[in-house]
């Protein structure tokens, strides 16, 4: 698809403790932005054995861009610097200073690249698309090119999209210079081709709604399974999942899983999530949602090799460009501002679920002789959300919690933990949920430090 356009979170705890009182309350404020002192994303993908990547612009490598696509991924795609009509705009002249940089700003940041893409039918240059070509001319063309680009970063690429969007909707063959002009064997050949140019990079197919299990996918299937059966070089399919807020696709681990029991990989290789604009706080907390099924989807299946994002801050996203009222389909605002997205990628791979901008209060309610009623309320503003959540503090003077409701609570010695009910995880964006418990206590009651982790 069309890509970029132009262009961690440190936990700050207040903690508040209180004289005991009837009706006093205690409040943690977790409210910072991300920084480096969070494990970034690509170090929690490596420990799942997993890619996340994302597409970047050459040029944008500096500053606040360069420094999140170094650090939080693990993986690099050139948005548009390696498509032929980049490389070749005039028969015979190439441009490789933006591909060039990309890949040695990877290798600096030990980074793996994904070459994009070698056969398309879109982003090529005018003198081939408007040329007069026999179909061996066409064919030595493509060769040509193929063996020039791919020969030129031999060894220096993990992958390659061979071929890029092959099927129509509803299966068929896409009607494109290539199919037209070559036949559908097109595809064989490229791979072949790019196999004989570099022998270790893995080769794909790539190709959008094709997540979930449809007619396109299965046409996909049917093409790897066709290509496997004949010994064609086929490592892996791209499904590219440039998805639309709150249309995840159901079957997207089971398509994976089946591509898998062929014997290939399968890499999520240009994952956005745009919305119709404004963005709102519910619409981000269901972009998170969104993320983290596409993200779990992949963990689940060992032969899914990772996740690529396409361009990873607002800024440098193609959807606004392209979809008349969309946008804000990236884990990162215009700003560099991790969302809630970028948190729910983060738990996919093995982080802690983010607690950032929540808040959990601890009050007393009634009191009385040797008792007492207590709640802890977990509130999250506005942009922030929870898909469960955990309380902790400790008593002070000798209280014991007798009873809970709404949690689960255990106590050992003077600490307490309670965790969420079955019902009651998800603290939504701007809302919160309660928990309640009696307790006992003697001579004092002091409210003691919360913290929700």
């Amino acid at each position: 698809m069309t890509p970029s356009r132009t262009p961690l979170r440190t936990r700050l705890r207040t903690l508040l403790t209180g004289a005991a009182a009837t009706a006093t309350t205690a409040t943690l404020l977790l409210a910072a932005p991300a920084t480096a002192a969070d494990p970034p994303l690509r170090d929690l993908a490596t420990a799942k054995a997993k890619v996340i990547g994302t597409a970047v612009t050459g040029s944008k490598l500096t500053a606040t861009y360069g420094d999140l696509a170094g650090a939080q991924f693990n993986s690099l795609t050139p948005g548009n610097a390696m498509k032929w009509e980049s490389v070749e705009p005039t028969r015979g002249t190439y441009n490789w200073t933006e591909a060039d940089q990309i890949v040695a700003f990877a290798q600096a940041h030990n980074q793996q690249v994904r070459g994009h893409t070698l056969v398309w039918h879109n982003q090529n240059p005018a003198w081939l698309t408007n040329g007069t070509w026999t179909p061996a001319q066409l064919g030595t063309l493509l060769q040509d090119h193929i063996t020039t680009e791919v020969t030129r970063y031999k060894g220096k690429l993990a992958a390659w999209d061979v071929v890029n969007e092959p099927f129509n909707e509803d299966g068929t063959y896409r009607p494109t210079i290539w199919s037209q002009n070559l036949g559908t064997d097109y595809i064989a050949k490229a791979l072949t081709w790019a196999r004989a140019a570099d022998p270790t990079a893995k080769l794909y197919v790539n190709d959008y709604n094709v997540e979930g299990v449809n007619a396109k996918s299965t046409a996909l299937y049917n093409l790897v399974k066709s290509l496997k059966e004949r010994g064609i070089p086929i490592d892996g399919v791209g499904l590219q999942a440039h998805l639309i807020l709150g249309q995840y696709p159901s079957s997207l681990q089971q398509n994976i899983q089946r591509f898998a029991d062929l014997g290939v990989d399968v890499a999520i290789t240009e994952l956005d999530i745009r919305m119709q604009l404004p963005s709102t706080d519910a619409k981000l907390t269901q972009q998170a949602a969104d993320y983290k099924a596409v993200t779990d989807a992949c963990v689940a299946v060992t032969r899914c090799v990772g996740v690529t994002v396409w361009g990873f801050t607002d800024s440098d996203s193609w959807v606004p460009d392209v979809f008349d009222g969309y946008g804000a389909a990236t884990p990162y605002t215009e700003n560099f501002t991790p969302k809630p997205a970028y948190y729910a990628i983060a738990q996919s791979f093995g982080g802690t679920p983010s607690t950032e901008g929540c808040a959990a209060t601890y009050s007393v309610p009634s009191q009385w002789n040797t008792g007492f009623t207590g709640q802890v309320t977990i509130t999250c503003s506005p942009g922030r959300s929870l898909s469960s959540w955990k309380v902790n503090w400790t008593y002070g003077a000798g209280q014991r919690v007798t009873q809970a409701w709404n949690a689960t609570c255990t106590q050992t010695g003077a600490s307490v933990t309670c965790v969420n009910a079955s019902y009651n995880g998800t603290v939504p964006s701007g809302g919160s949920v309660s928990l309640g418990f009696n307790g006992t206590w003697s001579g004092n009651n002091p409210v003691p430090t919360v913290t929700l982790g």
